[in-house]
């Protein structure tokens, strides 16, 4: 057994103030971070407002358009606004929660071992639900109109082939977003209008297809609001596939995981100061990162 308070045998005198699980009992020194939940409710509402925000503005362009006339928003801009208003949101509420606001980004995000699997059941009902209250809301200020923004294949197109559109769309946007939140890859602010760029660019050329979702909760809000099911696999299998495919173009690309930059894109910064904790005040900084984390800096 060792003392309290003693240097276990054969570890760094300096271990003991490095940063430990909230859960320790004997954690004298501790840091406020990603796994001290009394971040948690922050970090779900921004998900789950982030999400209404997204799906409010990609389904309310086609219930306004329906509402005042086809040429009242133009195609340009119904595909263009939804990526525009991503890009905003990582700006301003992606250091709070990461800003996933899609149940395919938080997968990707888990199965590239950058945000904890325990935390992707509460975040996938955050934006479940925000993507189901906007449709709600919409209806409420402007009554149902046209198809109230339903994600449905193309005229000539089948459900399958939608799927696999859903698929590749979504390679490229996950890979975007694994991208630019890798060690040196990791833009910052700048990350927003490469993950808006995308959006942006393959709703231009691929909406007319499949609906360009790429995002199984902007698909189930509507559906579940219409109780329209009858395409909706499509645009949960489609998204989640090409996640799958995309964390493996990023294992090929940079190796495994994405570093400390690629947790903390994906996990926010929300509380990560150092700050007095319930067992003492912190006297020492956070420690460095470790040698595997520097090599991807």
């Amino acid at each position: 057994m060792v003392e309290h308070g003693a240097t276990p045998r054969g570890t760094d005198p300096g271990s003991r103030h490095r940063t430990r699980s909230v859960g320790s009992p004997d954690a004298a020194l501790r840091a406020f971070d990603f796994w001290d939940d009394r971040y948690e409710g922050r970090r779900l509402f921004s998900e789950l407002f982030g999400t209404f925000l997204l799906v409010l503005v990609a389904v309310g362009g086609g219930m306004v358009g329906a509402r005042f006339g086809g040429s009242a928003v133009p195609y340009g801009a119904l595909v263009v606004a939804p990526a525009l208003m991503v890009a905003a949101i990582i700006l301003f509420m992606g250091a709070v929660s990461g800003a996933h606001l899609n149940p395919a980004v938080t997968f990707a995000f888990a199965l590239r071992g950058d945000f904890p699997w325990r935390r992707v059941p509460a975040y996938l009902v955050a934006q479940a639900l925000g993507a189901v209250l906007a449709p709600l809301a919409l209806w409420a200020l402007i009554g149902r109109q046209g198809d109230a923004g339903l994600t449905l294949p193309g005229p000539g197109i089948s459900t399958g082939t939608a799927l696999v559109w859903e698929a590749v769309l979504t390679v490229g946007l996950v890979s975007t977003i694994l991208g630019v939140s890798s060690g040196a890859q990791q833009l910052g602010p700048i990350a927003a209008l490469g993950v808006g760029s995308y959006i942006a660019l393959a709703g231009l050329w691929g909406s007319l297809v499949s609906g360009a979702s790429m995002n199984p909760a902007r698909s189930l809000g509507p559906a579940l609001v219409l109780e329209d099911w009858a395409s909706w696999w499509a645009y949960l299998l489609g998204p989640l596939a090409g996640a799958v495919v995309a964390v493996g173009i990023a294992f090929v690309l940079r190796g495994a995981g994405g570093g400390r930059s690629g947790r903390t894109a994906a996990q926010g910064s929300l509380g990560t100061d150092w700050q007095p904790g319930p067992a003492g005040t912190p006297q020492a900084s956070p420690s460095p990162a470790s040698p595997a984390d520097a090599g991807r800096q």
